[in-house]
């Protein structure tokens, strides 16, 4: 098997992570290679191990059968950037701290790579959010896993957000600002806006207004099939768009829609993975705290 490592910002104790990881991977006599970001990262903290070969491209990448992400969720974000419509599966090393993406814990690599090896594991398929645009944004990468968003700049006033679905009016919110989340992002910035728990599988986007002037307008849910289109109004003529961590400035004259990506996310899910698992242990979900 040809496995790809990928890591930011990697930290002296994490070689001693890598070290294990890399020798289990060698046990099972696998191809191991490093991604550019992650063989700087190593030459940082372990010279000796940025002998490693390079991927450099998108042609080699394609020719990787999964990718192991070591870091947290925004360096899992960060490698389906990297991967795009390649669609190559992805296991997340978590040595960050929530751990939604990236579930297999530091003290699980043997197990985990022996399951990997074994094939006794999970795809999931997660859906994608695609913003159509005609400004070349976000260097091409318009695609997200978590969240499309619309953000008044800095502390301006509130900003209108007229919302479209398949060019069906919607609503005009009078907002902070406006949020299309897809299953995988209910998790985050949507559900401290108030919004909705969604299981991974379901087809649906979520939109959540970010601390909207009318305190009747509430979160909903369309189907993902759906087109989302926006008319931004406001004192100021520009706003911020982000897909998942990435943001940029826009003027209110451009037109946005977004959609479901043609392709999605391949995540590797070991077998005692359940996401209703992670939302009691991450989010305390259910857990009576009074006591």
């Amino acid at each position: 098997m040809k496995v790809v490592l990928h890591g930011l910002k990697l930290k002296a104790n994490h070689f001693s992570i890598i070290e294990s990881l890399l020798k289990e991977l060698h046990s099972y006599s696998n191809e191991v290679f490093v991604t550019a970001r992650l063989e700087k990262e190593l030459k940082k903290i372990s010279p000796e191990t940025s002998t490693l070969p390079v991927v450099r491209s998108k042609t080699e990448l394609g020719l990787m059968d999964c990718l192991i992400s070591i870091g947290g969720d925004g360096t899992m974000l960060d490698a389906l950037c990297e991967i795009g419509s390649l669609e190559i599966p992805i296991m997340g090393l978590n040595t960050g701290r929530l751990g939604f993406l990236a579930t297999v814990a530091t003290e699980e690599v043997h197990r985990a790579i022996n399951k990997l090896m074994e094939g006794d594991y999970q795809i999931e398929s997660r859906s994608l959010i695609s913003l159509d645009c005609k400004e070349p944004l976000f260097k091409g990468i318009n695609y997200g896993l978590n969240e499309f968003t619309i953000h008044k700049r800095d502390t301006s006033s509130m900003i209108t957000v007229h919302t479209y679905i398949d060019g069906k009016y919607l609503n005009s919110y009078w907002a902070d600002g406006l949020i299309v989340s897809t299953p995988t992002g209910s998790t985050g910035y949507s559900l401290s806006c108030g919004g909705p728990l969604i299981s991974p599988e379901a087809k649906n986007f979520v939109i959540t207004p970010v601390s909207p002037h009318n305190l009747n307008v509430r979160p909903i849910i369309v189907s993902d099939e759906s087109e989302i289109s926006f008319k931004i109004e406001g004192r100021s003529k520009k706003f911020l768009i982000s897909i998942d961590s990435r943001s940029t400035s826009i003027s209110s004259s451009v037109s946005l829609s977004v959609r479901k990506e043609k392709f999605s996310a391949k995540l590797i899910k070991l077998p005692d993975y359940h996401f209703f698992d992670t939302l009691r242990n991450k989010l305390n979900w259910g857990f009576d705290m009074r006591n």
